[in-house]
């Protein structure tokens, strides 16, 4: 009786073998100086960007704006919706084109160190430039180019998942990406907060901060050189066809950028209006005592939520229900505020809304990863699917300027639970994520 020959292992993917033809779902190459030191970088790479979101169109921006206009409510907010839609469309624009020249970068430093690096120099700069802005259009411009840089370091940096990461363990890769983005959006209002009074002081802070982490990042985790990469043919007319999410060619891409857009759109359409709510619906004479206070407790939800949701996720090889759970928990939060106009349910809100955010923040990103359709484009893609995360919060000071113009205050909260629900029903028809 002769035995089957066994069969040889596998030869690992090379960089070169895995861009020319893996998709999202597939491992690639294990990272250069191994997983567990990416795993720690990218928390303080992510808290470089996502502190200057958190910290400047939720609280150095507006109180910006209000010492050039005046302590005027009503002009204050449709100024403020101007700067940040204008802004918040330059980004739009600005990750893909970024992922489309990341993904066909040839450089000894890989493909997407140079842009990380040089987004956060001309990001730092733009921030420096918005510090000295005292006109309408003077904001719009600077802020604009704030937008535009850090997007090309955002852009890049999101593809490090599909990159670097095997699949089996993203969802706790996601998890330490959603505490860099959340630490660093909600640790930005904190610190924002404590430089209320030195708006100037403040954005230099961040420029530097953003520098530091974000070279860091690429000094210790060095990529494959793309040197020998084979550059893909460049067509216009494919390329702005990327900024449609084709729901019949890629339905699984399409449902999750709509699920991320409606989501964050929800949350940060409360969460980044933080200051005006403080001042014109709560009463609150002086906002930046209390963001502090607001920031540790949101804090506190989030990072618990976060760890435990993560490897959980992987353990149990299930992303959707952490979404669902999440827009439950969050509406929870949000309907306190909305029935009881007083600083104590806002208090309350901010721990369970924060909660509920991080269990979505948690799978988020591992579940996005696995529905990208070539390593070929996966930055050019990513910045397709980041403009549902960006977009929000940069646009949430416009988008909630909007409706208080409209129906008050208290129309934010109704109009953010009910997107929260349809971004979490979004995600229900994605077949290649369970």
């Amino acid at each position: 009786m002769t035995s089957e020959p066994e069969l040889a292992p596998a030869a690992p993917m090379t960089e070169n073998t895995f861009v020319a033809t893996a998709a999202g779902n597939d491992d690639p190459p294990p990272p250069v100086k191994g997983l567990r030191r990416l795993m720690v970088w990218i928390i303080p790479a992510n808290l470089g960007i996502f502190m200057l979101w958190g910290a400047v169109p939720g609280i150095l921006l507006p109180q910006q704006i209000t010492l050039a206009f005046g302590d005027e409510g009503q002009i204050n907010v449709a100024n403020l919706a101007i700067v940040s839609t204008i802004g918040a469309f330059a980004a739009m624009v600005a990750q893909p084109i970024a992922g489309q020249i990341s993904d066909r970068t040839r450089s000894r430093f890989g493909r997407r160190a140079p842009w990380i690096v040089l987004g956060a120099l001309a990001g730092a700069l733009s921030l420096i430039g918005l510090a000295f802005a005292n006109s309408l259009v003077g904001f719009i411009i600077a802020w604009t180019l704030v937008q535009i840089s850090f997007n090309f370091a955002q852009g890049p940096l999101s593809a490090i998942m599909p990159d670097r990461v095997p699949v089996r363990r993203r969802g706790t890769f996601s998890a330490l990406t959603g505490i860099g983005l959340m630490v660093g959006a909600i640790g930005g209002q904190i610190v924002g907060s404590i430089f209320f009074n030195s708006v100037v002081t403040g954005y230099l802070v961040f420029a530097v901060f953003a520098i530091v982490m974000l070279t860091l990042f690429v000094v210790f985790n060095p990529d494959y050189s793309s040197e020998k990469l084979q550059p893909e043919p460049f067509n216009l007319v494919e390329f702005l066809k990327t900024f449609w999410v084709n729901p019949i060619k890629h339905p699984d891409f399409f449902w999750a950028f709509t699920g991320r857009l409606l989501l964050y759109t929800g949350y940060f359409a409360v969460t980044g209006y933080q200051l005006y709510l403080l001042q014109y619906y709560f009463g609150i004479e002086h906002p930046e005592t209390v963001i502090p206070i607001l920031g540790l407790l949101s804090l506190v939800g989030i990072v618990i939520s976060i760890v435990v949701s993560g490897p959980l996720s992987d353990r149990l090889g299930r992303r959707k229900p952490f979404v669902f759970a999440s827009a439950i928990v969050v509406s929870v939060g949000f309907l306190l505020p909305w029935m009881w106009q007083d600083i104590t349910a806002w208090m309350i809100m901010t721990f369970i809304a924060g909660f509920g955010f991080g269990m979505f923040q948690a799978v988020d990103t591992a579940l996005i990863s696995e529905v990208l359709p070539s390593a070929k484009s996966f930055a050019k893609d990513l910045g397709v699917v980041n403009i549902a995360a960006t977009l929000p919060q940069t646009l949430a000071p416009g988008v909630a300027g909007l409706i208080v113009l409209a129906f008050g205050y208290q129309g934010l909260f109704p109009v953010a639970i009910v997107l929260g629900v349809l971004g979490a029903f979004a995600i229900w028809p994605i077949r290649s994520v369970k």
